[in-house]
């Protein structure tokens, strides 16, 4: 069984500050289960889209109820793939990312959509989907509902941190 979790959320930054601030978010001091960031591929297309993919490696700590049943020894580091299409005519930045190991415990498709807002200039809408599955009996249910709790409030707290570095950047500007 999968489940899917969908969010769409307003940022009041420009979308070119947006997409600026999604390239320069690792490394950071509130993303230090990040470890590292390698570009594997990029390349901009006839019609002027940047194609990027990217490898992640990433720790997340299990939650507390989950930690007696899985073994100590297990790998805590996850690698992530990351593909995105930053298409600056139309003003937008989707990503698509997946895990690439751990996926019997539990497999994260995530695609985001950063896209220029027409009826509110300044903003930038953030349309977010995700689909967890996992196969573990009996524990599928709770890895996804954790997941997609965890999903949410890491978008919720992403936009903030980029809504404060925008109002940042702007009082350093004016200083």
């Amino acid at each position: 069984m999968v489940k899917y979790f969908c969010s769409s959320t307003d940022i009041r930054s420009a979308w070119d500050h947006v997409v600026s601030a999604f390239w320069q978010r690792y490394p950071n001091p509130f993303s230090t289960h990040v470890l590292t960031e390698d570009v594997v591929y990029r390349e901009v297309t006839a019609d002027h889209r940047l194609l990027s993919r990217r490898l992640l490696m990433k720790t997340n700590r299990l939650p507390r109820w989950a930690e007696r049943f899985f073994p100590s020894g297990m790998a805590r580091s996850v690698y992530i793939i990351e593909d995105s299409i930053v298409d600056p005519v139309n003003r937008s930045l989707t990503t698509y990312t997946c895990n690439l190991n751990h996926t019997t415990l539990m497999s994260v498709e995530e695609r985001c959509v950063f896209q220029d807002s027409a009826e509110q200039p300044g903003t930038t809408l953030l349309k977010r989907e995700a689909w967890i599955s996992s196969g573990i009996y009996g524990f599928s249910k709770p890895i996804q509902v954790h997941t997609a709790a965890t999903q949410s409030s890491e978008q919720r707290e992403s936009a903030c941190r980029c809504q404060n570095k925008e109002v940042g950047e702007e009082m350093k500007s004016s200083l």
